[in-house]
C-alpha cells in the first residue's frame, strides 16, 4: 500500500517538475513517565508523515505533512515554495544502488507495549533505591519506525529503526542527578541506570570549594558531546565553512588536534542509533575522516551544499526527525585514540555542564557551570565541587590531551569516550 501510494506521488511529480523526493514513514511509541516514586501514566501514539522535495530548473521546494492521504496538497506546497526559491546548481537526485536492505539498528524484539515501559520504569525505581535520595522524574519509551525513501530517479529503499530509552532525575537536598540511556535494541539496564542517577545526586552532597586555576580535566561522554554538538560538528560543516560561518574553514590540511586523536563519522558504526546505509537523499554512506591523527581532513556535505560549491557529497544528510528536510548532519560521530590513564594522578571529572548552548559558534570561546563535577586522585573522588565554572575555547581545547577511556557511551547520533583534556582554566573560589 504505501509503495502503491509512493508510486502515484512520483508519477504526479513528473508530469509537473524535474525531479521529485518522498520521504513515507509510519510508527509506534509507548512513553510511560515517573511522579516521584509511582507510575503517573503511560500512553501510546502512532505517527504518520510524508516528506516531499522537488527540484524545477534548479529551484529547490520542500513541503510535509502528518497526514499522508493529503499528499497531493502536500506537492502543490512543496512546488509553490520552488517557485520562490533561487535557482542554483544542480546535477540530480542519486539513482539506486547495490546497497545491503538489512537495517542497522533495529530489534524485532523492541515491541511498544504498556508491560514493556512499565518493566523499564519498575527497574529503574529498583535501581535509585541504592542511596537515599528522591525522584523528581523519569521516564520510559519504546518505539518502532519504518521509513521508506524514493525519487524520480529510480530509487527506493525502505529501513526500519527501533528504540529504547529510560531517564530519571534524582534530588538530595540541594543536590540533583539525572542519567539516561537509549539503545536501539533490548540491552539497556535502568536499574543502572536508576542507581548512577541518584549516586548522582548522593555523590555530590556537601560539595567543597575548589581553587581557581589550570587542571586537567575529563569530560564525560555527556558534557563531551554538547561541545561536539554545539560547536565543533557545525564548523566541519560544509555550509557553514563555505558561507564564513566556521572557524575551521582555513585549516583544511592542518592540526587542529592532539596528534593522537582522530574525530570520524561512522555510518556502520554497530551502536549507532543513526546507523545507516545511505543518507537522508539516498546517497550511499562512508566513513568520514574529518579529523585524522589530529590533521583536519575534510568537511561533511549533502547534496545540495556540494553541488553549490562544486564538491562531492559525503553522504552526510540526515532528516530532523522523521518526515524533516534534509540538512547536513552526522550518523555517528565518535573518537579514535589511545585508550585508557584518563584518571591516573590529580584530575576534575566532569559529568555535565549547564550553558554549552551559549558557547559562541563562531569563536568558540566558551564558559560554563560545572554539574555533579569532583577533584579525583588515581581514580578515587577526594571531593565534591560543590559550585565552580569551566572557561576556554573549544577548538583549542582538543589540541592537548591524555587519552581516551576504554568504553564508550550512546550520546544521540554520537557514541563517545570520556576524554582528558589538559591545562584547562577552572574559575572556582
Amino acid at each position: 500500500m504505501a509503495v502503491d501510494l509512493i508510486d502515484r506521488i512520483i508519477k504526479r511529480g513528473e508530469e509537473r517538475v524535474d525531479e521529485l523526493e518522498v520521504y513515507l514513514f509510519s510508527g509506534s511509541s509507548v512513553t510511560a513517565r515517573l511522579k516521584k516514586r509511582e507510575i503517573h501514566y503511560a500512553s501510546g501514539s502512532e505517527h504518520h508523515g510524508l516528506s516531499l522535495r522537488v527540484i524545477h530548473e534548479g529551484r529547490i521546494g520542500i513541503s510535509a505533512t502528518s497526514n499522508p492521504e493529503r499528499w497531493d496538497a502536500c506537492l502543490d506546497a512543496a512546488i509553490a515554495s520552488a517557485r520562490l526559491a533561487t535557482p542554483q546548481d544542480w546535477a540530480g537526485l542519486p539513482g539506486p544502488g547495490d546497497l545491503d536492505p538489512a537495517p542497522l539498528n533495529f530489534d524485532p524484539e523492541v515491541t511498544p507495549d504498556a508491560e514493556t515501559t512499565r518493566e523499564l520504569l519498575l527497574r529503574l525505581l529498583e535501581g535509585t533505591g541504592a542511596y537515599p535520595v528522591e525522584i523528581t522524574s523519569g521516564s520510559a519509551e519504546v518505539s518502532r519506525y519504518t521509513g521508506i525513501l524514493a525519487n524520480s530517479s529510480g530509487l527506493c529503499y525502505q529501513d526500519q529503526e527501533s528504540s529504547v530509552s529510560v531517564g530519571v532525575e534524582t534530588i538530595m537536598e540541594q543536590s540533583t542527578g539525572y542519567e539516561f540511556e537509549t539503545s536501539w535494541k533490548m540491552d539497556i539496564d535502568p536499574r543502572e541506570v536508576g542507581e548512577k542517577a541518584a549516586y548522582l545526586a548522593y555523590s555530590s552532597h556537601g560539595g567543597r570549594e575548589i581553587g581557581t586555576g589550570p587542571y586537567d580535566v575529563v569530560l564525560s561522554p555527556v558534557a563531551l558531546s554538547q561541545f561536539l554538538g554545539g560547536v565543533y560538528f557545525p564548523a566541519l560543516s560544509g555550509k557553514n565553512v563555505h558561507a564564513g560561518r566556521s572557524r575551521l574553514a582555513p585549516s583544511l590540511s592542518q592540526q587542529v588536534m592532539d596528534r593522537t586523536l582522530s574525530l570520524i563519522d561512522e555510518p556502520l558504526h554497530p551502536r549507532g542509533l543513526s546507523s545507516c546505509r545511505w543518507d537522508g537523499e539516498g546517497t550511499p554512506t562512508r566513513r568520514v575522516n574529518f579529523v585524522e591523527k589530529g590533521i583536519l581532513h575534510e568537511f561533511a556535505y549533502d547534496l545540495k551544499t556540494a553541488y553549490r560549491y562544486g564538491k562531492e557529497s559525503t553522504g552526510s544528510a540526515v532528516r530532523g526527525g522523521h518526515g524533516g528536510s534534509p540538512t547536513i548532519g552526522t550518523h555517528t560521530l565518535t573518537f579514535e585514540g589511545p585508550r585508557g590513564g584518563v584518571l591516573d594522578d590529580e584530575v576534575v571529572h566532569i559529568h555535565d555542564v549547564v550553558g554549552a548552548h551559549t558557547a559562541n559558534p563562531l569563536t568558540g570561546d566558551f564558559s560554563v557551570e560545572l554539574s555533579n563535577a569532583y577533584f579525583m586522585r588515581d581514580g578515587t573522588v577526594e571531593f565534591p565541587i560543590r559550585k565552580a565554572m569551566l572557561s576556554g575555547n573549544v577548538f583549542d581545547m582538543f589540541r592537548e590531551t591524555g587519552g581516551l577511556s576504554p568504553g564508550e557511551r550512546v550520546m544521540g547520533s554520537m557514541v563517545l569516550p570520556e576524554i582528558r583534556l589538559k591545562n584547562l582554566a577552572i574559575i572556582g573560589n
